[in-house]
């Protein structure tokens, strides 16, 4: 198998869609994975990292968010397309859409959130939170497969693992944000650090806290289940449609060479 330069993070069952799958462990200074897939998805070799391991036994304030992005820049990935589910705080967006955001606010409390924790103090420009290049690529696919798709939203993500209260959501929503999720930062910081590319697609699995009168995991679960199958689909063909090359008007690739300082 040649060696994967792409790689996806999302939820347990994506490892299903590959071919040729084999699972193998990362040791890094950060800790050793869970369990990582490798294999082909369409005619691609890609990496898969299940974020809350094979079983889904992992919440999402404990996941070990270094060790899976140093893991996959020990492996040689350049570019990482993450899943997450995400609730809607912005009313216009409905549960079983998809949304690529342009933009986020971390509101976590506990996570390490830089590989950068020694001298030289090191910065890294977050003008553009995600990949240009993979989010242009996410956005035409999927409204080729006419799925529908927001091109700009704010995400905001919280600690976990409960979900917000009414009041909580409402202050986001005065903050600018447009969904709320728990699992989005810090992978997009820690991969510019290490100058990946990294773009998310979120899937709304349902109305943020006060904005429908209560959630279930049932729910979730269906919303999941209905919008999979075209998730899948927009994956395979924007992994597929990737350039050999990555842009010249990429920021994610040259992230140490503008953004580092030492102080």
């Amino acid at each position: 198998m040649a060696k994967p330069e792409v790689a996806v993070i999302g939820g347990t069952g994506f490892e299903s869609l590959l071919t040729g799958a084999r699972t193998f462990r990362v040791k890094t200074p950060y800790g050793t994975t869970l369990q990582v897939y490798s294999g082909k998805l369409g005619g691609k070799d890609i990496i898969f990292l299940p974020r809350h391991g094979r079983d889904h036994s992992v919440p999402p304030h404990k996941i070990n968010y270094r060790a899976n992005i140093y893991a996959l820049h020990k492996l040689g990935i350049k570019r990482v397309l993450a899943i997450n589910a995400v609730g809607a705080i912005n009313a216009t967006f409905k549960p079983g859409d998809l949304v690529v955001p342009h933009d986020f606010v971390d509101f976590t409390k506990l996570r390490a959130t830089t590989f950068y924790d020694k001298k030289p103090v090191t910065h890294v420009d977050f003008s553009q939170p995600y990949c240009p290049e993979i989010r242009g690529l996410l956005i035409r696919k999927a409204n080729e497969i006419n799925v529908r798709v927001w091109d700009r939203a704010v995400l905001a993500c919280t600690e976990g693992p409960r979900y917000e209260t009414p009041a909580e959501i409402e202050m986001l929503r005065r903050c600018g944000c447009d969904i709320v999720g728990m699992t989005g930062c810090p992978e997009a910081a820690l991969a510019r650090e290490l100058e990946m590319c990294y773009a998310i697609v979120c899937f709304v699995s349902n109305m943020a806290a006060g904005m429908q009168k209560r959630l279930t995991m049932l729910e979730l679960g269906q919303i999941s289940k209905r919008i999979r199958p075209k998730m899948e689909q927009l994956l395979i063909e924007t992994i597929e449609a990737l350039p050999t090359e990555r842009g010249t008007q990429c920021p994610c690739s040259k992230a140490l060479d503008r953004g580092s300082s030492s102080v």
